[in-house]
């Protein structure tokens, strides 16, 4: 299940463990590519947690993050920001990706 974040709540439900958080907007089409690649991922796997944040909706962290293209992909470990990737990026590349970040 992929857990919908807020201005509100971004910090304290990406503080613990592997987060993937999806930075996305509804008319952005590279983001309608990503959101089923991260919604398969969050089916697969339970070593990671997975969120998303609207743009549009929550302004005051993708600009605190630098977040300036979206989809904007941050993986954060134990509250610490360790990957960013922007742009759409395929499944394979990204469970990749994810593996360095699990034990």
């Amino acid at each position: 299940m992929v857990e919908e974040l807020t201005d509100q709540n971004f910090e304290e439900e990406t503080k613990d463990g592997v987060v993937l958080t999806d930075f996305w907007a509804t008319w952005c089409g590279p983001c309608k590519m990503q959101s089923p690649v991260i919604d398969e991922l969050a089916e697969e796997r339970q070593d990671v947690k997975f969120t998303k944040m609207d743009v549009d909706e929550n302004k005051d962290t993708p600009s605190s993050l630098g977040v300036m293209a979206i989809p904007t992909l941050i993986i954060k470990k134990n509250g610490e920001i360790v990957d960013r990737l922007t742009g759409y990026t395929p499944k394979a590349k990204l469970d990749q990706i994810l593996n360095q970040y699990t034990d």
